[in-house]
């Protein structure tokens, strides 16, 4: 499957990061990691579900907070395309005093 990185969210991305570098979380532990909303959180990680970058696992001490976690392989290669792409569409401020 394509994913393009202008047509995911920048909270998804920054949703996927956080869980390719702590590993599984519930989505309130994600809301406090990143002081997002809830439903930013969660319409996200609708998105990222349906992306198939994500699965959702029970969580067996509290049912009702599953688990997310994320497909390691498609979301590091995701997650360098995003970086890269947002690389090239802002040089750094830097980027000027190098030309010369």
């Amino acid at each position: 499957m394509a994913t393009r990185p202008g047509r995911t969210p920048k909270s998804a991305m920054a949703i996927l990061g956080t869980l390719v570098s702590n590993g599984p979380m519930c989505p309130m532990e994600i809301c406090e990691k990143l002081d997002m909303a809830p439903r930013t959180v969660s319409f996200a990680l609708r998105k990222l579900l349906g992306k198939k970058l994500l699965r959702k696992i029970p969580n067996l001490n509290d049912m009702r907070r599953p688990m997310y976690h994320a497909n390691m392989e498609v979301a590091k290669e995701l997650l360098q395309k995003y970086n890269d792409a947002a690389l090239r569409a802002h040089p750094s401020p830097m980027a000027w005093r190098q030309k010369a």
